[in-house]
C-alpha cells in the first residue's frame, strides 16, 4: 500500500469512527438563552399582575347605592366594583393605571362631567401585595382570608346575573384579591382559566375553588379557601355571604378544582 493509499485509509478510518460515536452517543439540544426567556419553565406558578394607580370613590352607609355607582360607571364601560371599607363604609374603586397623572386625568374627566364627586387616588404602594413583597413582612394569604371574613352575614350582590358567569360569587372574589392589589379577572370561568391547579389536599388559604353548579363541566361559582375544608362565598342573589365546606354533598358533587395564583 502506497503511502497516499494509508493516508486516504486513515481518513476514511477516522471519519468512519466519528459517525459511529455520533450516533451511539445521547442527543443533546444546543443551549438557547433566548428560547428560556421567553418559555418560562413548567412549574413557575400563574401569578397575577399588582394593580397600579386605582381611583375610588364614594363613601355610603347603604351598600345599594355603592352598587348604583357602580352599574352607573359599568354601564360606560368602566371596570368598576364597590366594596366594604375598614370604616364600616361602601366605596367604589375602578382604574389601573401605571402613573398617577393618569388615573388623576381619568378621574378629573369623570368628576368634569358629573359621573363622580370626590375622589381619591389609591397609590400602588398602599396595596398589601405590594407592601409584603416590598417590605417582606406579613402573609398575604391570611390578609385575603381576613378581607373575605370582611362580607360574612352581608347580602352582597355584585351587579349583573350568575347566567352571565357567576358575577354575584365572582364580584366577591374579585373584590378580595382587587383590595389586596392582585388584578384577579371578573368572570369566574376567567378566574379558573387564570390560575395554577392545586389538588384539593394541597389547597392553601387564600386559594380558589370553583364548582359547576349549574350542572354539567361549566365553571359557574367560585369561593375563597380558608382552611379546614371550608370556604366562604356568595351563594346567590338574596343570599348573605357565609361558609361552607367542601364536604358538603353538594359541593363534593359540582366540585372543579381549585387554582391557586400566590
Amino acid at each position: 500500500m502506497t503511502i497516499l493509499h494509508k493516508t486516504r485509509f486513515l481518513q476514511v478510518v477516522l471519519v468512519s469512527c466519528l459517525l459511529i460515536t455520533a450516533c451511539s452517543a445521547p442527543t443533546r439540544r444546543a443551549a438557547d438563552p433566548a428560547g428560556t426567556l421567553l418559555t418560562p419553565p413548567a412549574e413557575t406558578p400563574s401569578q397575577l399582575q399588582k394593580l397600579g394607580y386605582t381611583i375610588q370613590v364614594g363613601a355610603f352607609s347603604r351598600p345599594d347605592y355603592a352598587l348604583r355607582l357602580q352599574e352607573k360607571l359599568q354601564s360606560q364601560g368602566i371596570d368598576a366594583y364597590h366594596f366594604l371599607h375598614v370604616s364600616g363604609l361602601y366605596k367604589v374603586r375602578f382604574g389601573n393605571h401605571a402613573t398617577y397623572s393618569a388615573a388623576r386625568a381619568e378621574a378629573e374627566r369623570l368628576q368634569g362631567r358629573g359621573d363622580i364627586d370626590t375622589f381619591f387616588i389609591v397609590l400602588p404602594e398602599e396595596h398589601t401585595a405590594a407592601r409584603i413583597a416590598r417590605t417582606g413582612n406579613g402573609d398575604l394569604r391570611r390578609e385575603l382570608v381576613s378581607t373575605a371574613h370582611r362580607y360574612l352575614g352581608i347580602p352582597y350582590r355584585w351587579g349583573g346575573t350568575t347566567a352571565q358567569g357567576g358575577f354575584d360569587c365572582s364580584g366577591l372574589t374579585l373584590v378580595v384579591y382587587r383590595l389586596n392589589g392582585l388584578n384577579l379577572p371578573r368572570v369566574s370561568r376567567d378566574q379558573f382559566k387564570a390560575g395554577r391547579n392545586v389538588p384539593k389536599s394541597d389547597l392553601k388559604k387564600g386559594d380558589l375553588v370553583f364548582f359547576a353548579t349549574n350542572g354539567g363541566k361549566r365553571v359557574s361559582h367560585v369561593g375563597i379557601y380558608i382552611g379546614n375544608g371550608s370556604f366562604i362565598h356568595a351563594p346567590r342573589k338574596g343570599k348573605t355571604v357565609r361558609i361552607a365546606s367542601l364536604s358538603t354533598p353538594f359541593f363534593k358533587k359540582t366540585y372543579m378544582g381549585g387554582r391557586t395564583f400566590l
